[in-house]
């Protein structure tokens, strides 16, 4: 496999937060979030996009002092707001931008395009701000997953969501009885992961919609990381606990990783056998990458070996 991309590491926990209210954004402050998503487009109304745009750019100007990655979720390229939104936000220097409502990658080369004008106009080091598309939001975003294997150093993560496919679907609901993902959505989600990984960035989970369920959303949480997702979006404070710890390596698996690594360390060669088991490479990757989940330092990063598309 060919070496893959240093991506950020501490995206366990990525809160959404309306640009609009001046409430939500003092008290996002505070929160353990591991990113915070600065929302221009969907829990924005028309009539407060302006607004909103203005406090997205004071807040990301004047940061707190935090190890935390600032986003903005800008509105669809191609609209009039979307425009809007980059001139404001740009100047201020976000971390990233989340693009909803995306058709490919295709739409990730041509922000790029955008972002390398304005990083130029504001001074901002070239290819500095990243990009995380939601990238199943349409039936046809879905069928395009593959394109993300060369869309460029600028790709972030993907991240997957359900509601909006849900409506392009036209469907009434995208759960079960018992609130498992309908084969649509599961296929969605499935699509998504792949990508990520053939692309070589973190998958992200999408939204878990019922409040007030931490049971539920702790499942769900688990599920994804055992699946290969290293975070979640979340979209209420008390989500974000839940989510840091679901991601977190439990210390059952860093005791093994540690041992893992040690096996290999002490016999210097490529197979070992550990617990009855033979291990190889993808067994000490597996570990290793354990470890470095276990304690995320600020700037940490680490490596997704498969895909070597976002070298370009």
């Amino acid at each position: 496999m060919n070496a893959g991309t240093h991506v950020s590491l501490v995206l366990r926990s990525m809160m959404f937060v309306p640009g609009d209210s001046e409430k939500k954004l003092a008290k996002c402050a505070t929160l353990p979030a591991d990113a915070l998503i600065l929302d221009l487009e969907d829990s924005v109304s028309p009539a407060r996009k302006a607004h909103a745009r203005g406090l997205a750019a004071e807040f990301v100007a004047h940061r707190p002092a935090s190890p935390r990655s600032i986003w903005v979720r800008i509105n669809p390229l191609g609209t009039a707001e979307c425009s809007a939104d980059l001139a404001s936000v740009m100047a201020a220097r976000p971390d990233g931008l989340v693009l909803p409502k995306v058709w490919s990658a295709g739409d990730v080369i041509e922000l790029g395009h955008w972002l390398d004008e304005l990083e130029r106009r504001f001074d901002i080091a070239l290819g500095a701000t990243r990009v995380m598309p939601i990238a199943t939001e349409t039936a046809a975003a879905v069928l395009t997953l593959e394109s993300y294997l060369g869309c460029g150093r600028r790709l972030a993560a993907l991240a997957w969501g359900a509601e909006d496919l849900c409506v392009a679907l036209g469907a009434t609901t995208n759960v079960d009885e018992r609130g498992e993902w309908l084969p649509p959505y599961e296929l969605a989600r499935s699509l998504c992961l792949l990508a990520a990984a053939g692309a070589g960035v973190p998958a992200i989970d999408t939204v878990y919609t019922k409040l007030g369920d931490a049971t539920g959303l702790e499942r769900q949480a688990r599920a994804a990381r055992r699946d290969g997702f290293v975070g979640k979006l979340a979209i209420h404070p008390e989500q974000i606990e839940i989510l840091n710890r679901a991601f977190q390596p439990t210390a059952e698996e860093l005791e093994h990783a540690r041992r893992v690594v040690a096996a290999f360390d002490a016999e210097g060669v490529g197979v070992v056998t550990l617990d009855g088991r033979m291990l190889d490479r993808p067994h000490l990757q597996r570990a290793r990458r354990t470890l470095r989940l276990a304690s995320p330092e600020p700037g940490a990063t680490f490596e997704i070996e498969e895909g070597s598309s976002c070298r370009s």
